[in-house]
């Protein structure tokens, strides 16, 4: 237990936190899947949700046809002023065809969708369904800091299950990469993407009227890329982190389709365009040395406090992952991000009806649970 105060605002659980914040103003988003799905981990998070009684919990759900009559029959099981925004079906993705808007689909995208809806609130909440120790707790503290004079807030937390250090692609791909973009440049965004204590973080939350402002990366760079946005927007002085304790969630494998390779990728593409939005100048052809060296020394900073906990710690695995992720490094390319709700092509509300007609025509039900204009 620590009290340190980073470039950010800081806030710790000292033990038993349980702040009060306006949960009857917030929207909260829950990106989905078809393979959450009646599991234990969503079960918890939507059940959860029902003791903070939001004012509107919206599931942006990416599943097949075939699945998503019965995820939105489960979900309406739930005791939640809840919206189901099918984000696959032919009449949305004629929609943003339509507008140059499809595109890579991904996380990112998926909470795009639902940004729009969401930020008819007064504030705005995103986290995702797979942690496995999610409480009723969590949405209050992260609306606690926008409460008090911040406009973002970024949750973070321990990633320690099974007598292992988890987290990987953030402890040994993001720090190290963030270190050695640092060593050389100074540009005021790398001390503040430094600041964060889990930069990968699912849980964050904001204003509604930042969540209008904001582009947003259409995959699994959605975290990164918010970060700087939020720089970009409000700075350091308009942010914060919170303190969610220890969380337990799904692992994924390191190669493999939305594995940590394929995810480092898309991560390192936002964390550049972030850098070099706001003012950095990373020098591309020595970064993988100075990414590596960095690692390096953590790999060695990490072995020490695992056998300080008496935890297994895989030195060669851990060093096999650095050198995996050091093959990707590379600018940017074109930015595929979608724009900020205020300047888009299409209103909110078109997204609703859309998804709406998708959700209806996928079910059997006259009045499948969905969304509507009015949020009903």
């Amino acid at each position: 237990m620590e009290y340190v105060q980073e470039r950010v605002t800081t806030l710790h659980d000292f033990g038993d936190a349980a702040p009060s914040a306006p949960t009857d103003r917030a929207a909260v988003v829950v990106p989905m899947t078809e393979r959450e799905h009646a599991g234990l981990a969503a079960e918890r998070v939507l059940s959860a949700l029902e003791a903070v009684d939001p004012a509107r919990v919206i599931v942006p759900l990416r599943a097949s046809a075939e699945r998503v009559e019965a995820v939105a029959e489960w979900l309406a099981g739930f005791e939640l002023p809840l919206d189901v925004l099918w984000c696959d079906g032919p009449k949305l993705g004629k929609l943003l065809h339509d507008h140059g808007l499809n595109g890579t689909r991904g996380k990112g995208r998926d909470v795009w969708l639902a940004l729009g809806l969401a930020a008819e609130q007064e504030y705005v909440v995103v986290h995702d369904a797979d942690a496995k120790t999610y409480d009723e707790h969590h949405v209050p503290k992260l609306l606690y800091p926008l409460a008090n004079g911040r406009e973002f807030s970024k949750g973070y937390y321990a990633r320690v299950e099974n007598g292992r250090l988890y987290g990987r692609l953030f402890r040994l791909f993001y720090r190290p990469m963030v270190e050695a973009l640092s060593d050389d440049d100074d540009a005021a965004i790398l001390e503040y993407l430094g600041a964060f204590r889990y930069a990968l973080a699912g849980e964050f939350a904001m204003h509604g009227d930042l969540a209008r402002e904001m582009r947003i990366q259409r995959d699994w760079g959605l975290e990164v890329g918010t970060l700087g946005e939020a720089f970009r927007l409000v700075g350091a002085s308009g942010s914060a982190q919170v303190d969610l304790g220890v969380h337990e969630h799904d692992h994924r494998s390191v190669s493999g389709p939305s594995g940590l390779e394929d995810m480092s990728e898309q991560v390192a593409a936002a964390l550049f365009r972030a850098v070099e939005d706001n003012g950095g100048d990373p020098s591309y052809a020595t970064l993988g040395q100075r990414y590596r060296s960095a690692a390096e020394r953590l790999i060695d900073d990490y072995a020490l406090d695992a056998a300080f906990n008496g935890l297994e710690y895989d030195r060669t695995d851990e060093r096999q992952q650095v050198d995996t992720y050091a093959e990707g490094i590379a600018p940017p390319g074109e930015d595929t991000r979608l724009p900020a709700w205020r300047n888009a092509p299409i209103e909110p509300t078109d997204v609703v009806a859309a998804a709406a007609d998708d959700l209806r025509a996928a079910t059997t039900e006259e009045e499948p649970l969905g969304v509507t204009p009015e949020g009903s």
